[in-house]
């Protein structure tokens, strides 16, 4: 299986923010850029940013939890990251971490950055998932959830609340598993906070063949919500693309392409096979 990988549905800005990206994170490289996406990736993590126009903007309950081995490089990321946003948990030392600061960037994207000794030089880049409002306390319900439905994953570690936090004793303040390749992060919020899982940031399952498509649409719609072409939210709320890992070559290769593209815009679930035709 493909590393799951975010999309980022940004207004009309994409290749701005990933230039501004690529601009700031170590090894960081622009892969792809067309008037549709534009993929960047930094070290081993890749990220895609859509033109998807005003419809939608990211929330901060899908952040990157981003690790960095030294402090100074925190540092630096987070005078960058955070001028024209807006800091959401002020850049400190706190229990976890000799530096640690949670924000949200110019693009309404939020990050967690932290200092950690056995980071890679390029940083770690972890989908983090906050359960707040009506779903707080579903963390552990949807990590196991999707442990379950996708090959090869794993719950490294679980954190929980203590008796300090009477609201919150036993909900997940920490959790970390992976998903395929890919490392996430998980928490329950008691607090307030107003805000839920949006379309503005989605996970992207890149499937070798139509079986792959047809079994993680049917698992993550059961109690779930079907949109188009090839998106879909689960039960919690959370975002999804399930697509062939190829689609954009499906479309271009295509003679008839723009066929092809109308096709898809109907779909609900993709079917390969009429992208072929």
């Amino acid at each position: 299986m493909k590393p799951i990988y975010p999309c980022i549905w940004t207004n009309q800005s994409a290749k701005e923010a990933a230039e501004f990206y690529v601009s700031i994170f170590p090894e960081a490289s622009i892969q792809e850029s067309n008037p549709l996406v534009t993929s960047w990736r930094a070290g081993n993590s890749k990220f895609m940013l859509l033109n998807g126009g005003p419809e939608f903007t990211p929330s901060p309950t899908l952040s990157f939890y981003s690790e960095f081995p030294e402090v100074g490089s925190v540092e630096k990321l987070w005078e960058k990251l955070v001028e024209d946003g807006k800091a959401l948990m002020p850049l400190g030392t706190y229990p976890w971490s000799e530096k640690y600061g949670w924000l949200q960037d110019r693009y309404g994207v939020s990050w967690q950055l932290t200092a950690h000794p056995e980071a890679p030089p390029y940083g770690n880049y972890s989908p983090a998932m906050m359960f707040t409002g009506r779903n707080f306390g579903k963390a552990e319900e949807a990590l196991n959830f999707y442990t379950s439905i996708v090959p090869d994953s794993l719950t490294k570690f679980i954190s929980r609340y203590g008796e300090d936090s009477p609201s919150q004793t036993g909900k997940i303040n920490h959790a970390q598993f992976t998903l395929g390749k890919q490392l996430f992060v998980a928490m329950d919020s008691g607090l307030d906070h107003g805000f839920q899982f949006s379309e503005g940031i989605s996970l992207v399952i890149p499937c070798e063949n139509q079986d792959e498509i047809d079994y993680y649409w049917e698992k993550l719609t059961l109690k779930g919500e079907e949109g188009q072409c090839g998106w879909l939210k689960d039960q919690f709320g959370v975002s999804w693309q399930v697509i062939p890992e190829h689609l954009s070559r499906l479309l271009a290769d295509n003679s008839h392409s723009k066929k092809g593209l109308e096709t898809l815009l109907k779909m609900k679930k993709i079917e390969i096979s009429m992208l072929s035709q």
